[in-house]
């Protein structure tokens, strides 16, 4: 069986993917990945067949940037409808099964009606996929005051089929297919997939048949830590890490994040990520990183600090590391509430964080009982998720198709 993979987005969707291809490939599945151009490199090395999809996105971390017009989010919208049904249209020839994974899949489905596979949608945070149960992800959009979920889901309904709908419809006739009415409906398909850790980030009525919960889909990343990280950390107490991922982040940040680990008497890493936070090498207390093997260095830190993205919250929680969760966007405050209503760590003010925002809540993850409630949760968080998924998907892939 020939599987497509395909995910638009950062580190955080990617690796995910990467999980599960690993696991097909290891059952002996012909697996193709369109991804990023970003991860071709890495993704050549280990030996995948890789089809990039749209532009770079690491400029978008950059820390200054004009607001677009509504004129041109229209046409980005339209651009990257047309670039998806271009790309995937032709990465999935002679493919069985079409899985699209995270945010913004607006082609994959219409995809593999025409080639007559099977197809998945996988969200990686439960509030991005519709319920009754809870809202969809706060966006700088959304209507003020409070409203009903429902309608709350049918406001987002609304702004897919306004930016998207139109232009996903207008290719899905070029090809003789009829249109879709509702286009969220479309893409999250009658049984989506969760590829979230249940313990974690549980869907809100357990044993739901119209949902798949497989767990998080977790690379095992075996490579070893950098001859100067490792120095660096045996060189004396665990350090605080600090991340941004594929965040903007504003100039003065790394200042004020190695500020607030100063303050507790605490040593700092902090990984450059797309916005390429600055460190120097004239403060011996402090390690820049960049692309790093989180799995293994958040096991050997005091406290992660993060944006709160799926993949960084999973890894962290798994390491048994207590966490400090930034949010900025999307489902990143849905974690930032998971991480401190579990007691494995704090989360601070949405948005930029000043060093003594930082220096609060690392008051709180630095707390011993915080750090052995960290530790015991590590024990619930399940690393097999890939697997179940990739079993799942060749015991159940003739029964979806599109």
């Amino acid at each position: 069986m020939r599987v497509l993979l395909s995910t638009i987005g950062s580190r955080g969707e990617v690796q995910p993917v990467v999980a599960l291809a690993s696991e097909l490939r290891a059952l002996g599945q012909d697996v193709r990945l369109c991804v990023p151009p970003d991860f071709r490199d890495r993704l050549d090395e280990l030996g995948f067949d890789v089809v990039p999809i749209g532009p770079s996105l690491r400029g978008t971390a950059a820390a200054h940037r004009v607001p677009p017009t509504p004129d041109q989010i229209r046409k980005a919208a339209e651009d990257t409808v047309t670039t998806q049904f271009e790309t995937i249209g032709a990465a999935a020839e002679g493919c069985d099964v079409l899985v699209a994974a995270g945010a913004l899949q607006f082609a994959a489905r219409s995809i593999a009606e025409r080639r007559g596979a099977a197809y998945v949608y996988a969200g990686f945070c439960p509030i991005t996929l519709p319920s009754d149960l809870h809202a969809p992800p706060p966006m700088p959009w959304r209507s003020p005051g409070k409203a009903e979920n429902r309608d709350l889901w049918a406001e987002d309904a609304d702004r897919w089929n306004t930016f998207f709908g139109r232009r996903v419809n207008e290719l899905r006739a070029a090809a003789g297919q009829p249109p879709v009415a509702d286009l969220p409906s479309h893409v999250f398909s009658g049984r989506p997939w969760l590829a979230a850790d249940a313990a974690l980030a549980p869907w809100p009525q357990p044993g739901d048949a119209h949902l798949v919960q497989t767990g998080a889909w977790l690379w095992p990343d075996e490579r070893p830590l950098p001859p100067g990280l490792a120095e660096f950390l045996d060189a004396g107490e665990p350090p605080v890490y600090f991340g941004f991922g594929s965040m903007r982040a504003p100039d003065g940040l790394a200042d004020a994040m190695l500020a607030s680990a100063r303050a507790h008497g605490r040593r700092a890493v902090i990984a450059r990520g797309w916005a390429d936070l600055a460190t120097t090498a004239e403060h011996p207390d402090c390690f820049g990183v960049g692309e790093v093997n989180q799995q293994a260095l958040f096991r050997r830190v005091a406290a992660v600090v993060h944006h709160g993205g799926a993949g960084t919250t999973t890894a962290a929680a798994r390491a048994g590391a207590p966490q400090v969760v930034v949010p900025q966007m999307y489902d990143q405050h849905y974690f930032a509430g998971r991480v401190a209503s579990l007691g494995i760590g704090s989360a601070t003010e949405p948005g930029v964080p000043t060093a003594a925002a930082l220096t609060s809540a690392l008051e709180v993850a630095l707390r011993p009982e915080v750090a052995e409630r960290a530790r015991r949760f590590a024990g619930e968080v399940r690393a097999d998720g890939a697997s179940v998924a990739a079993s799942h998907l060749l015991a159940t892939a003739p029964l979806t198709s599109a």
